[in-house]
């Protein structure tokens, strides 16, 4: 099969499927005249220089590859959606940013930290987007559950690994979020400022930018709002 031809049925799976496609998946599309992974490597690399300058990009996450809008196109493209994005709380980002730092980390040490108890609706949300889970129970009495990140959370994001996760000195400049942590060990947590509210009566629904999407304004989980691929506007980044 020729390089074009290869390049062709890559192209149009990634734009049919909507969500990011592995190597081992695009391989499936061939049957048994799969090529071997360098060809879908280097077509993968093809596709991406094609796309180097337009509207489009191909980009490597979590799950696999997907082709997306650019960020650059957000102002123009976010307009195909009347209905404004929700925003996510301070509340909750605060809990998805504890978990994303320094996981697996339990429901009370978050609370430890941030001063405040975390409300049952944030990790609820946070599960049914698909981007926390349970990893395991802490051996303490009680056995609470331990939460990290998810592949969907580092999709959503457009991250491949955890470690490309901006450093807290990257973020030591923004104001908007009052928890700082302490990484050296595990175990180990510093107390913050309890927040004006409790979570308690904050609203998951009603949000404020996500954390890694480097705070773009993240659509709601309905059809009427951008799907996955699309990059949406960025703003600060928050921890």
């Amino acid at each position: 099969m020729q390089d074009t031809q290869i390049r062709n049925i890559i192209e149009a799976a990634l734009l049919a499927a909507g969500r990011p496609l592995s190597l081992d998946q695009l391989a499936t599309l061939f049957g048994i005249e799969a090529p071997e992974r360098a060809q879908l490597r280097a077509a993968l690399d093809q596709l991406a220089e094609e796309y180097a300058g337009r509207g489009i990009m191909l980009v490597e996450v979590a799950s696999g590859f997907r082709i997306q809008t650019r960020e650059q196109m957000s102002p123009w493209v976010s307009r195909l959606w009347e209905e404004r994005p929700q925003r996510y709380t301070r509340a909750l980002l605060e809990t998805l940013a504890l978990i994303a730092y320094r996981q697996p980390i339990t429901r009370g040490e978050i609370e430890d930290i941030r001063g405040v108890s975390v409300s049952t609706n944030i990790i609820r949300s946070l599960s049914e987007r698909g981007w926390i889970r349970v990893v395991g129970h802490r051996d303490v009495p009680g056995k609470p559950a331990m939460y990290g990140t998810t592949r969907e959370f580092l999709d959503y994001f457009g991250l491949k690994r955890l470690d490309e996760l901006p450093t807290l000195a990257d973020l030591r400049d923004l104001d908007s979020l009052n928890v700082e942590l302490d990484l050296r060990e595990p175990g180990s947590v510093a107390a913050a400022p309890a927040p004006a509210e409790e979570d308690a009566a904050s609203e998951p629904g009603t949000e404020a930018a996500p954390p890694e999407a480097a705070s773009g304004e993240a659509p709601a989980d309905t059809s009427e709002h951008p799907p996955s691929n699309v990059v949406p506007i960025k703003q600060p980044r928050s921890s």
